[in-house]
């Protein structure tokens, strides 16, 4: 048996506290009772990270981005204590920056690794700091091509080898025809380094088929109801939906870590002497009978000569007298 490979699985909060800093913290206790490894946020300081009329995404409309990024933004403070019940759960506190000043922010509260989030992977400069920081990094691909996200490996590698590449689609939901984890795959085979998967669809499956694929982390949005006002609870999965995709990450990786070896039939031993046949006397048979198919049959339980062995008794005389709907031994025969 080997060892389990542990996945880790990140909660995706994202911006689904819309702003309450007890939605927040509390949105961290249902993460860690629903069995997730990592609780991931987003620090935006919308003076460093957008202009005024940057538009809205298609998926959202409720508020222009710099007043919605704003309003749900919290001080210093609140980022302490929010870390600090990640630290008392025993999850880790996990942050997306989105500007230079967020990731300073970040380091100032102790965040031990960083998530690039899919817009800025072109944001070179931004990834090169955030390399700096010797941190893990875990890479988000949603909108890049191949050549961009070559880019952003490059930009960090040479300051930091501890990169996690996730295949991601940035869309919401995602289909199942534009999920990619061949892309997942191909990252692997690409750069040499762990591979996971951000998932945008409705259901747990795709969190699965990434599991099984050799997946080592899996990130997925969490939020207290999908009828939440703001742009991630929509597409996010309630705490029912998230502990049962965490339940079913762990199952395959028990699943993975235990190849079964076919010859090893001890633990059917039980089994095979309920179920297989053995050779027995359809009929009385007098000492000294030489064995004919009509005399023999086969029929359970499976602790005598095995039924597959027909063929070798045929024709061979018996020892002693025996009666009918008797299983065989060897000593039976001459």
């Amino acid at each position: 048996m080997s060892a389990s490979k542990h996945i880790t699985v990140i909660a995706e909060v994202g911006s689904v506290h819309d702003g309450s800093f007890g939605n927040a913290l509390k949105l961290i206790e249902t993460a860690a009772e629903c069995g997730a490894d990592v609780v991931k946020f987003q620090t935006h300081i919308s003076a460093a990270e957008t202009l005024r009329e940057a538009p809205m995404p298609p998926y959202f409309k409720g508020e222009p981005r710099y007043e919605y990024f704003e309003r749900t933004a919290f001080t210093f403070a609140q980022w302490q204590q929010i870390k600090a019940q990640c630290d008392a759960l025993g999850v880790e506190f996990l942050s997306s920056p989105f500007s230079i000043q967020a990731l300073e922010l970040l380091e100032e509260l102790g965040a031990e690794s960083y998530k690039v989030a899919s817009g800025e992977v072109t944001n070179l400069p931004l990834l090169e700091a955030m390399a700096k920081t010797g941190k893990r990094i875990y890479l988000s691909s949603g909108m890049s091509s191949w050549d961009e996200l070559d880019a952003a490996v490059a930009a960090i590698q040479p300051f930091n080898p501890d990169l996690w590449v996730m295949q991601c689609t940035s869309a919401y939901p995602t289909p199942y025809e534009r999920v990619g984890l061949n892309v997942m795959l191909e990252m692997q085979a690409r750069y040499h380094l762990p591979v996971g998967f951000s998932d945008h669809t409705a259901t747990n499956y795709s969190a699965f088929a990434a599991a099984s694929l050799g997946a080592s982390v899996i990130e997925k949005h969490l939020t207290f109801s999908k009828r939440m006002y703001g742009s991630d609870a929509k597409n996010a999965s309630e705490p029912h939906e998230f502990a049962e995709m965490v339940q079913g990450i762990r199952a395959i990786e028990t699943l993975l870590a235990n190849p079964v070896d076919k010859n090893n039939l001890e633990p059917y031993q039980v089994m095979k002497e309920t179920f297989e046949k053995s050779l027995v006397s359809l009929v009385p048979i007098p000492k000294g009978t030489k064995i004919t198919r009509e005399m023999i049959g086969e029929k359970k339980p499976g602790t005598g000569i095995p039924a597959a062995r027909l063929d070798e008794f045929l024709g061979r005389k018996t020892r002693r007298e025996i009666a009918a709907e008797t299983l065989f031994t060897e000593d039976d025969f001459e």
